[in-house]
C-alpha cells in the first residue's frame, strides 16, 4: 500500500528499527561472549501503523500531521524484549541506559506496579540520534521489557479487549486480573529457581 502519511520518514523509523535492533543483538553476543547467560529469551518490533499513528493522535487530542507524529508520539518506532525471568529486565534495563547517543525521555516500571488491569511490563522512552550518511535525525522509540510471562498474558488480554459485546465484562476482568496475578507468582517463583542453581547472570 502507498505511503501517504509518514514519506520519506519511513525511512528514517525503519532505520531506528535497524539499528535499536542490532545495538540489542550485539549486546546479548558480548555478554555471551564474557561468559554470561543470555538474558534476552526473543526481540519484535515494528514501526507503528499508519492508521494506529493518526488514530492515537485524534485520541490524544493532537491535529493529524507528521510532525505531530514524529515529535510528540513516542512509540512509532517500537522494540518489544521478551526475557526468561525478572531479574534479566532490570539487567537491560541497565545496559539499555549506557547506550551513546541516546536521551531517556522517561521510563515505566508496570512490574513493581501493575496498572489496574493487571498489565506488568517495564516501559523506557528515548530519543535516539539516527546517523543516515551524515546527517543525525532524531528518533523517539518505546522499547517494552517484560517476562515470557508477562508477554503471554498482555497479547491474549488485548486481543480479548476488542471483542464486540462481551456479556460478563467485569467479571472477564476480574478472571484476567486474577490470571495475571498468577502468572506473576510463577515468574517470581521461576526466578527465586534461577537463583537457587546460581551462576553468572
Amino acid at each position: 500500500m502507498e505511503n501517504t502519511f509518514y514519506k520519506d520518514s519511513i525511512v528514517v523509523l525503519e532505520g531506528a528499527v535497524c539499528e535499536l535492533t542490532s545495538r540489542i543483538d550485539i549486546m546479548r553476543k558480548y555478554r555471551i561472549a564474557q561468559g554470561y547467560r543470555d538474558p534476552i529469551a526473543y526481540v519484535t518490533s515494528r514501526v507503528k501503523s499508519e492508521g494506529s499513528m493518526k488514530e492515537k493522535l485524534k485520541r490524544k487530542g493532537m491535529e493529524v500531521t507528521l510532525e505531530n507524529a514524529l515529535e510528540r508520539i513516542n512509540d512509532g518506532v517500537g522494540v518489544r524484549i521478551i526475557c526468561s525471568y525478572i531479574d534479566d529486565i532490570y539487567v537491560i534495563v541497565e545496559l539499555i541506559k549506557k547506550y551513546s547517543g541516546i536521551k531517556i525521555l522517561n521510563e515505566k516500571d508496570y512490574i513493581k506496579n501493575p496498572k489496574q488491569n493487571g498489565y506488568r511490563s517495564y516501559h523506557i522512552n528515548l530519543e535516539m540520534d539516527l546517523d543516515i550518511i551524515g546527517e543525525i535525525h532524531k528518533v523517539r522509540c518505546e522499547i517494552q521489557i517484560r517476562t515470557i510471562a508477562m508477554d503471554c498474558w498482555a497479547s491474549l488480554e488485548h486481543e480479548l479487549k476488542y471483542k464486540k459485546n462481551i456479556e460478563n465484562q467485569k467479571l472477564i476482568e476480574k478472571e484476567l486480573r486474577r490470571c495475571a496475578d498468577d502468572m506473576a507468582t510463577t515468574d517470581l517463583n521461576m526466578q527465586t529457581i534461577r537463583n537457587m542453581i546460581g551462576g553468572k547472570q
